[in-house]
């Protein structure tokens, strides 16, 4: 069977995996992982609750540059500040594994916080579009030296009407990065973001195909 060392994760963080019961990587993991250690875009089609997280957060952590403050060097887009907490529940512990700075931001809280975490220096950012779309216009965070993107869960926010500002934020990064997409779905939107924002991705699909509502075609019985 496939390790995590296999696939390239270093021991530093195969130990803390193993020490939270994880030992065997899932599909996805298998699938995605080498490819994100090399530094390749990705586009994967893959379902909530596949192991999406590390599979696109391990080789982030592993490939994340130290940070100047307010100016992180790698950013997660997620459409919820739910499952913004959640990837940042999971990414945490391995990041200061490494001597990275994890933080999510997001919506319903106050700015206070976050200013002073952002002021500290924060290398890996989990963010939600609308909040960081705040932040940016005050001032209080730069993309420049942002060369790691993930965008989460991609088909949700484009449900959610965040496409616009996706691109805004993607645009505000460094031209010459690493892209990498998740998403139940690759057509409408999520295959806009594909062609505009993606260098010759790796395409990976796992598990079953899902049909977006912008695709499907509805016929009513009078």
């Amino acid at each position: 069977m496939v390790s995590f060392s296999d696939l390239g994760v270093s021991r530093d963080l195969v130990k803390v995996l193993a020490s939270q019961g994880i030992n065997q990587p899932f599909e996805v993991q298998t699938e995605s992982i080498p490819d994100g250690m090399l530094g390749n875009d990705l586009c994967c089609r893959a379902p909530t609750g596949s192991g999406k997280t590390l599979a696109f957060g391990l080789p982030l952590i592993e490939r994340t540059r130290p940070a100047e403050p307010g100016f992180p060097t790698s950013l997660i887009l997620t459409p919820t500040r739910e499952l913004a907490e959640q990837i940042f529940q999971v990414l945490d512990p391995l990041s200061r594994e490494l001597g990275l700075f994890t933080y999510a931001v997001y919506g319903g809280v106050s700015y206070t916080k976050q200013f002073r975490a952002l002021e500290r220096g924060v290398d890996i950012l989990v963010a939600c579009p609308g909040r960081l779309i705040d932040l940016l216009e005050r001032g209080s965070i730069s993309l420049e030296d942002t060369d790691i993107v993930v965008l989460d869960e991609a088909d949700r926010m484009a449900d959610m009407g965040f496409m616009q500002p996706v691109c805004q934020i993607i645009d505000e990064c460094r031209i010459e990065r690493q892209t990498i997409l998740f998403s139940a779905t690759l057509d409408d939107e999520v295959a806009d973001l594909v062609r505009d924002y993606q260098t010759n991705p790796v395409t990976i699909e796992v598990g079953p195909k899902e049909v977006s509502m912008e695709s499907m075609t509805h016929y009513f019985w009078l």
